[in-house]
């Protein structure tokens, strides 16, 4: 069955690699060692073109870790995608494109292999999100695709900037770049986290494959921004009002997935939660703590798409969690790993998630901020709690709606075993990265009240949800349609494409190409049209030539 397997061969390869790449970083780590490979491309006299690869141990740790993923999603997509069909091999190497762009991100301080990387993350994620080739998902990719250019637009304006200075490498020259050029890396960067307001791609991406959805919203193409910024965390001075951003963003999310029943888009909303909290965590100056918890969400959040994955795989492609009830009986590993990773995700103790949003919110404390930060940090706290309970109550404790239990079963088979390793990885990763970074060493100092505020929080969002339940009757349907609907985001979009169509000069014929019009369509007909009237002119008799002559001659004169 092996033999020709690509399936199997990459996955061998990719987790190969994580491990050597993860113990080179303990190393690297252990003796703060820096490495630059420098590789000439091309030089002739002075001009030199070179890559450079920077190696140090959070380039390493984050590369090991998301080459671990991939493997356990590889190995995974085997029994889910099958493996011997055409279509399989090329979701295949379309996954593995995808980590070799976001490869080229993560191990280059050059602004030019960084554009490489993200802008083949831009492009292979548009073309794993259209896979199933239907008009909800085309849709989705062009939303998708389109957002992240607005990313690759802010950093071909900083590399066009900085080409002025003299040189790409970012890490070589932090004092002599300008900061707005950072600036402007990290406005770039909020497109690909999905922070307000590119946030309505998100859960549009949801229209890919399953396997891709745990890649790309754990450890890859959301993440690819947040990692960014970390490297470029001690050359930005960061505002203020980005904080506001990045509130606004957790608290959008989790009240949104308080009202979604689609189970892939409850949890690319719970995503794009901790990319909030992420995000404000690296505002308020705490970039290890930010990268310690990108490290411990991949690992639970790929987990929490592979068990959705294995529900919608085994219920006849059904992601309504209305019909769901029950699916403890028949899947009851299935159910035990879902619920380990939804646990991690509101920070029950001593799991992975635990360790690293503790933290974060402990130390943010002592950061001097105001009671609005204080409060909306908490409340979207226990929303996070509040929607994971409302996903358990759907999934596993409200009555059954489906329709057959008999293709249901929980053999041990590949899906099994790649979220038996993460759901490993999902309880000993956090305690296991808080030892190896030494962040134990940290001493804080706490009244009782505030250091249990955090469970009484988690606490309270559980209680909240299960109280929402019985809104239905509260409040009116446009309430829900608000909520549900990512406070019309979409809406707004549309609203700026009809602003844009009416102030456009093409308006009045009533054509909806107007893109196209004043874009490649326009530019190709007057072309044509240009062509066969010089081909006219030149096609006709002596006396046009020396008329034409004569009037250009006057002109000249």
């Amino acid at each position: 069955m092996f033999k020709n397997n690509f399936y199997y061969l990459w996955f061998i390869v990719l987790l190969i690699l994580s491990l050597v790449l993860f113990g080179i970083s303990l190393y690297l780590g252990y003796n703060s060692y820096i490495y630059l490979l420098e590789y000439n491309l091309y030089l002739f006299n002075s001009l030199s073109l070179c890559y450079l690869l920077f190696l140090d141990w959070i380039s390493l740790s984050f590369v090991s870790v998301v080459l671990f993923i991939s493997s356990m999603v590889v190995f995974y997509s085997m029994q889910y995608m099958g493996w011997s069909s055409y279509s399989s091999v090329r979701f295949l190497f379309l996954v593995l494109l995808f980590v070799f762009s976001m490869f080229l991100m993560i191990m280059s301080p050059n602004m030019i292999s960084i554009l490489l990387g993200w802008d083949g993350l831009g492009l292979v994620s548009y073309c794993l999100v259209i896979y199933y080739s239907s008009m909800k998902s085309y849709m989705a990719g062009l939303i998708t695709c389109l957002t992240n250019r607005l990313g690759d637009v802010g950093l071909l304006i900083s590399i066009c900037w900085m080409m002025s200075y003299g040189s790409w490498h970012f890490l070589f020259y932090p004092s002599f770049f300008s900061e707005y050029i950072y600036l402007l890396v990290a406005l770039s960067c909020f497109t690909k986290s999905a922070q307000i307001p590119f946030s309505c791609w998100l859960p549009a991406a949801m229209a890919a494959p399953t396997p891709v959805s745990a890649l790309v919203h754990s450890s890859t193409l959301v993440t690819a921004g947040v990692y960014l910024l970390i490297r470029f965390y001690s050359l930005i001075s960061f505002n203020s009002y980005l904080i506001f951003v990045s509130m606004i963003t957790m608290t959008l999310s989790s009240v949104c997935a308080l009202f979604e029943y689609d189970l892939k888009k409850i949890v690319a909303l719970s995503t794009l939660s901790q990319l909030g909290l992420m995000m404000m965590s690296l505002f308020l100056g705490l970039s290890e703590l930010c990268y310690f918890h990108l490290i411990t969400h991949a690992m639970f959040k790929s987990l929490l798409f592979l068990c959705s994955g294995i529900f919608i795989y085994y219920m006849n492609n059904t992601q309504d969690i209305r019909s769901m009830g029950f699916v403890c009986m028949n899947l009851p590993f299935t159910t035990a790993c879902f619920n380990i990773s939804s646990l991690s995700l509101c920070g029950i103790p001593f799991l992975a998630g635990f360790y690293s949003k503790d933290l974060i919110i402990e130390m943010s404390l002592f950061n001097n901020c105001n009671s609005f930060v204080f409060i909306i940090f908490y409340f979207s706290l226990g929303l996070t709690a509040g929607y994971s309970l409302r996903l358990f109550f759907y999934t596993m404790v409200y009555n059954n709606n489906f329709n057959s239990f008999s293709l249901m079963d929980d053999n041990l088979d590949y899906m099994k075993i790649s979220i038996f390793i993460l759901t490993i990885f999902s309880v000993i990763i956090g305690s296991l990265i808080i030892w190896m970074m030494n962040f134990d060493l940290l001493f804080l100092l706490f009244p009782l009240y505030m250091k249990l505020m955090t469970l009484c929080f988690v606490i309270l969002g559980m209680w909240f949800s299960y109280e929402s339940f019985f809104f239905d009757k509260l409040f009116s349907i446009k309430f829900y349609l608000f909520n549900n609907y990512m406070w019309f985001m979409y809406s707004h979009s549309f609203y700026l494409h009809f602003v844009f169509y009416s102030l456009s000069f093409n308006s009045k014929t009533k054509v909806l190409g107007w893109g196209e019009y004043y874009g490649a369509m326009g530019m190709s007909f007057y072309l044509v049209k240009l062509s066969n009237l010089l081909q006219f002119y030149f096609s006709g008799s002596i006396s046009m030539f020396l008329l034409m002559f004569m009037f250009w001659l006057m002109i000249l004169v």
